[in-house]
């Protein structure tokens, strides 16, 4: 951090307490008492007392003593003080500032300045904790003496431990496709209300399964302190789709896993990966030890990348993620790919991911900007076409990542290294990013990551921040779980995406005649790789056929809503399991959509919908992660919520009491409208709002969808002109997206 260096030592000292541990997301109070040293404060000097950018503690605020988050200040000889809190008043990653100023009077040396954080003297039910667990939270303090506004740190400031909660509910996930007699693994944890593994478990579970599955035990336990239970060393004998419960001792259903699907024969299983996050070194939460840990033993990934800003990234740095690299890929179990995220100005081509084959290679970084050591300047790649040069003869793979920086392709694109176009992370849904790449003629695959700054990844849950989504995963299809294979996928396009859920897909496709297919854009200049009458999700393929048969295989935790059928940017097909007859009294109300590209795309919802002549008899949120946010059925006639989108949906189902009378009022900041109930149908009403997919949908959906496992074909006309991309983008009745990568057919 590019602070003073002036005698720390002399510059007083600070006491924190209580020190914890505390519970993630509960309301406290913390004294932290600053004693001034050797050079007291001069008038016009001040304190910052500043926390990481990550966290999501509850903002601070001097006007409501009787609120949450109130934070007061007195100097013991009765200096008078000046407060202001600014997100974003000193250098990141210590970015979050509380920053008093004293401003009639001095400190000498043993004054104290005492500052209570969730002060609650008047009422206010305090501080709310940041919503993760964080081994060492800390407010550190930053001391301006001489009135410069050149601060020095303090040294030894204390920390807190931040802790998980009780579980609210338990989760069992499993891989999604293998082949007969190979054997899984089942992930089993509690989650706090904040989606923390809890740690406070205490429960016993029988197991069961829908089908035959060897060395399955009938009984599991947790027991204080386990944040998670693996069993190792399952298998199952015979073709099917399988689910796995956990049964309390009541006979309740505690948990239902994802869907298995066994085969005897595939060209690849499938290997789920979070492609991105940070960790403290960087922008994030825990170090990257614990990082890799949690991805592994957490969220049971097989796959994750550390993908810090590169500009923060000091060579020292660089040669530890290495090292954590090597040491955590165990082929067949668990696989780290080394890499970094090329994070430069908007204007020079934004975000990208760079993924190694192996470790050791050098890292280009867009700046130095807080990288102390200037040693390595000269290897710079300040612009995403110097980038690209620099990688030319590097075994690497590169996709383009949305994030406070967007990445602008329509600037730079490299065919050979930029494979595929992020869709979705913690930030938010980006299906603009997909479609540049379609306009510009690009053939890359699609695929979601968490970027998750909360120590998280592979289980990425927003917390209370301006993350207004759940992290995404993506599923390699790959021979073997080792960093060749999942190179080889990644090159291929071999690959799906989600907005966090598991799930089983295939896309396939079927000519009359065979067709080049290639690993490599055809446009690079490469001779085709085989010849073939199939294709998978990915791949490529130069034909003059007129029709293409286009298969869909989904298997889904969740209910499937819709699935909409795309060539490139055109939409072919949206199709409903459900049809008009199976509706009942539920509709579904959902905004989505954000202000443009940049780090201001947030997009404020807060209203309501009421009804006239009808009522509602029940509610339930739809992708409500940020659970600070309300929605409340305040009257039979009212629903109120605070809500905000970066991209994605979020929203609510209602029943009514009657589908055909009365009128429905949605009002919101950018739409208000007035709707008569019996035109809501199965297809959507849309409100539009402009921005960047900016719109509010009502619709129906039917009481109860059965409709987890779906297959559908369709045959489909090729345009001989130009390239069709075919794919699809499922939705399910709880919210979450599934995204196939394109079958590219090539005129």
């Amino acid at each position: 951090m590019p602070l003073s260096t002036y005698l720390p030592e002399e510059m007083g000292s600070v006491a924190v307490a209580p020190l914890g541990p505390v519970e993630a997301g509960s309301f406290q109070s913390f004294f932290i008492i600053y004693t001034a040293g050797k050079f007291g404060i001069d008038d016009s000097g001040s304190l910052k007392i500043v926390h990481r950018f990550a966290s999501d503690l509850g903002r601070l605020q001097m006007d409501d003593p009787e609120g949450a988050n109130y934070v007061s200040a007195q100097a013991s000889n009765g200096a008078v003080l000046h407060m202001e809190y600014d997100l974003k008043r000193n250098f990141r990653p210590w970015d979050k500032t509380l920053y008093i100023k004293v401003v009639r009077g001095f400190l000498s040396e043993g004054d104290r300045i005492v500052i209570r954080i969730g002060a609650r003297r008047y009422g206010g039910p305090g501080v709310r904790m940041q919503t993760f667990q964080e081994q060492e939270f800390q407010f550190r303090i930053l001391v301006d003496a001489f009135a410069t506004y050149d601060y020095v740190e303090l040294p030894n400031t204390p920390s807190i431990e931040i802790v998980s909660g009780p579980p609210v509910i338990y989760k069992a996930v499993l891989p999604t496709l293998k082949r007969v007699g190979e054997t899984f693994l089942l992930g089993l944890k509690g989650e706090d209300r904040w989606g923390n593994p809890s740690t406070k478990c205490e429960d016993t579970f029988r197991v069961t399964s829908t089908r035959p599955v060897e060395n399955l035990p009938d009984e599991i336990s947790f027991y204080p302190g386990q944040a998670s239970v693996q069993i190792d060393g399952l298998r199952a004998e015979e073709e099917g789709d399988l689910c796995i419960d956990l049964i309390d001792m009541d006979g309740n259903l505690a948990a239902r896993s994802n869907p298995l699907r066994v085969v005897a024969k595939t060209d690849g299983v499938s290997f789920w990966a979070d492609l991105h996050g940070q960790s403290q070194e960087t922008i994030g939460t825990n170090n990257a030890r614990s990082y890799f840990a949690f991805a592994r033993d957490k969220a049971f990934l097989d796959a994750t990348v550390h993908q810090g800003n590169d500009f923060q990234i000091s060579s020292g740095f660089w040669d530890e993620l290495n090292g954590l690299s090597r040491e955590f890929t165990q082929d067949s179990r668990f696989i780290v790919l080394p890499g970094y995220e090329w994070s430069a100005n908007t204007c020079l081509g934004g975000d990208r991911n760079i993924l190694y084959a192996e470790e050791g290679r050098p890292i280009y970084r867009s700046s130095h900007a807080l990288v102390e050591d200037r040693g390595d300047l000269d290897q710079d790649a300040n612009s995403v076409e110097e980038l690209f040069d620099k990688l030319q003869d590097e075994d690497v793979m590169v996709f383009a990542h949305v994030g406070g920086r967007y990445a602008d392709i329509r600037r730079g694109h490299d065919r050979r290294l930029e494979r595929s176009v992020e869709v979705h992370s913690a930030w938010g849904t980006f299906e603009w990013l997909v479609e540049d790449a379609f306009e510009m003629g690009y053939r890359t695959g699609i695929l979601a990551t968490s970027d998750g700054h909360k120590g998280r990844p592979g289980a990425s849950h927003p917390g209370a921040t301006r993350f207004g989504a759940y992290g995404g995963l993506t599923c390699l299809f790959a021979d073997d779980l080792t960093r060749k294979d999942l190179m080889t996928a990644l090159k291929r396009r071999h690959h799906y995406c989600t907005t966090g859920c598991r799930a089983v897909l295939s896309t396939r496709l079927t000519l009359d005649a065979p067709a080049d297919r290639f690993d490599d854009d055809p446009a690079l200049g490469g001779p085709p790789d085989e010849q073939v009458t199939e294709a998978v999700m990915g791949d490529i393929l130069r034909t003059d056929a007129q029709t293409a048969t286009f298969e869909i295989d989904i298997h889904a935790a969740a209910p499937i809503e819709r699935i909409d059928i795309r060539d490139g940017l055109r939409h072919l097909e949206t199709w409903r399991p459900s049809e008009a007859e199976d509706m009942g009294k539920r509709i579904r109300v959902i905004w989505e959509g954000s202000e443009y590209r940049g780090r201001g795309r947030e997009t404020v919802w807060d209203g309501c919908a009421e009804l006239s002549g009808n009522a509602f008899t029940r509610i339930a949120p739809i992708n409500w992660y940020n659970i600070e946010k309300r929605l409340d059925l305040v009257s039979p006639q009212r629903v109120e919520w605070a809500s905000l989108t970066t991209g994605g949906f979020i929203g609510f189902d209602a029943w009514l009491d009657d589908m055909v009378m009365g009128w429905l009022r949605i009002d919101t900041p950018l739409v208000k409208k007035s709707i008569a109930v019996q035109d809501i149908g199965r297809e959507d009403i849309r409100l539009e709002a402009g921005g960047l997919g900016r719109r509010v949908r009502i619709f129906r959906v039917p009481e109860e969808n059965p409709h987890r496992r779906l297959k559908l074909t369709r045959k489909i006309p090729l345009n001989p002109d130009r390239d069709n991309a075919l794919y699809v983008r499922i939705t399910l009745d709880d919210g979450h997206v599934i995204w196939s990568s394109p079958i590219y057919l090539v005129p």
